[in-house]
């Protein structure tokens, strides 16, 4: 039986107003029980997860308990804000689920070969989006295992 999530962060990794009032309303309409924080590009991304400069006090900014980033990204991409998520030794098994409006072929094989936990494709309705946060909640908040590691790491 996988972990019952019910308090927690994801750090949602996205630069565009839009996509993240969406995802906000689409949180509040399902019930997520996890705080939903922000990176406006890859760059902060980086800084939020090391807890580094304005992201240092981490009753403020808890590491996250999954990672929603998208790839085109101002600052750094992505696929590099990925690549160095998976050489930190700190927090490597972090879960990342790559969530963008591509599903260029090349985009989803360099994701998973980063090692992506998983590639979704951002839906094109409002009701598609509500529907796919519902089955994130169930599958990666519910019955996920997250890694020991992850839930343990205090930051900083």
């Amino acid at each position: 039986m996988g972990s019952r999530v019910s308090t927690g962060t994801i750090l949602y990794v996205e630069d565009e107003p839009s996509d993240v009032l969406l995802l906000e309303t689409c949180f509040r309409q399902a019930a997520v029980g996890l705080t939903l924080r922000l990176a406006k590009d890859g760059q902060q991304a980086m800084d939020y997860l090391s807890g580094r400069g304005s992201f240092a006090d981490r009753r403020r900014h808890p590491f996250p308990t999954l990672v929603l980033l998208d790839l085109n990204l101002p600052c750094k991409s992505g696929h590099e804000v990925l690549e160095w998520i998976r050489h930190q030794p700190a927090f490597h098994t972090l879960p990342v689920i790559v969530f963008s409006a591509s599903n260029r072929e090349r985009d989803v094989h360099k994701a998973y070969a980063l090692g992506a936990n998983a590639f979704l494709v951002k839906p094109s309705s409002y009701s598609e989006l509500l529907e796919l946060t519902k089955a994130l909640q169930v599958f990666w908040l519910k019955h996920n295992q997250p890694p020991p590691d992850c839930l343990q790491f205090k930051g900083g």
